[in-house]
């Protein structure tokens, strides 16, 4: 056998579609048309020409924020659409082709907005979508097909969850159940009021870094564990759960920032918040290695005390003072979802744990 047969080859990308690029593609593009119509109350005889915006002057104020959300809003879906186009249509005819699809998509929601009284469409927030299409598209391009197809990401997530997709979904919505303001870093949802109910703590006074370090150290050390039940035995967890906890409050930043003003995106970040998820992090490296079983009652535990304190427990004044502050502006829309996001994300969570129990025999 010639020496040039030893030699490895080449890999050649197969041409094959991406199905993952494309549910996800058209998940996000049914996103946006939620968040800029809702609430969906459409006045069809207000008189006004669903293309009138389309030559109609630009806005007297034109503010950084509404641009910024209306760039940022399209950048994921230019970059999925070139992976969603592939192998049809590559480099820069799939630019092309996410470039025509996301103006088609922001001219048909700019045009029905027309008819919604809390809207205003404009031009210049069709070419902010149109210029955050293209940024996306851009960014994808040089990765290739294989980062977002079976062979990188799904190879990757195939290694760490299996078949276990249940899982896979939680791991991925948990950062954006945390968007929503809430009295305690990570605690999702206010099912403890409708639940428990509140107290009146009259003068009572409570160290409110003590309170926030143990509510998120409860929170992240159940919340944690219970994505672990649903990882591979053999998957990296310790750093794939800190590296989730590491995007959360990338993405917590992010929108703090642009809902409060950039200068306090981190005003969210206590000293409780820091030394909770510390703690709750160093903590999770022994508990990763008890038994299923058991991690499957102390996530639980946790979570269920965690709920209780957060509603039994007074909010911190500082939360609620913050909250007259806060200007929700052209993401009032999306915090409606957000907020049903962190509502659905604890019962979900702990619906499919209990099942798993069972279906995955965890007790062995």
């Amino acid at each position: 056998m010639r020496y040039e047969d030893h030699r490895p080859r080449k890999f050649a990308w197969p041409l094959q579609a991406m199905p993952l690029a494309r549910f996800t593609t058209l998940g996000y593009a049914l996103l946006i048309i939620y968040v800029s119509l809702n609430p969906f109350d459409f006045d069809l005889e207000n008189g006004i020409s669903p293309w009138a915006w389309v030559d109609a002057p630009l806005p007297r104020f034109i503010t950084v924020f509404d641009v910024s959300v209306n760039i940022l809003a399209y950048i994921p879906l230019g970059f999925l659409l070139v992976f969603a186009s592939y192998p049809r249509w590559r480099n820069f005819v799939a630019l092309a082709v996410a470039l025509g699809f996301s103006a088609v998509l922001a001219f048909s929601v700019e045009t029905l907005q027309t008819w919604l009284p809390t809207r205003i469409p404009s031009q210049m927030d069709w070419w902010a979508n149109l210029l955050g299409a293209m940024l996306g598209s851009l960014l994808a391009i040089p990765l290739g097909p294989q980062w977002l197809s079976g062979s990188a990401v799904r190879k990757c997530f195939d290694k760490w969850f299996g078949l276990n997709w249940s899982a896979c979904a939680l791991f991925l919505l948990f950062p954006w159940s945390q968007i929503y303001p809430q009295s305690s870093w990570l605690g999702t949802g206010v099912w403890g009021h409708a639940i428990f109910g509140s107290i009146d703590w009259g003068t009572t006074v409570i160290n409110q870094v003590i309170q926030e370090t143990i509510i998120t150290a409860l929170c992240w050390l159940g919340a944690s564990l219970l994505l672990s039940l649903g990882m591979r035995p053999k998957a990296p967890q310790w750093r794939l759960l800190n590296g989730l906890l590491f995007l959360t409050v990338l993405i917590k930043t992010l929108f703090t920032a642009l809902q409060f003003g950039f200068e306090f995106g981190l005003l969210w970040l206590t000293t409780g918040a820091i030394w909770g998820m510390l703690i709750a992090s160093l903590l999770l490296r022994w508990a990763l290695r008890l038994s299923a079983i058991v991690k499957f009652w102390l996530a639980l535990i946790c979570l269920l005390v965690a709920t209780i304190a957060i509603h039994f427990l007074p909010d911190n004044p500082y939360f609620i003072l913050t909250l007259r502050h806060w200007y929700q502006g052209r993401l009032l829309h999306f915090n409606d979802l957000m907020q049903w996001v962190s509502l659905a994300w604890l019962p979900l969570a702990v619906g499919w744990m209990i099942h798993s129990k069972f279906t995955l025999k965890l007790h062995h």
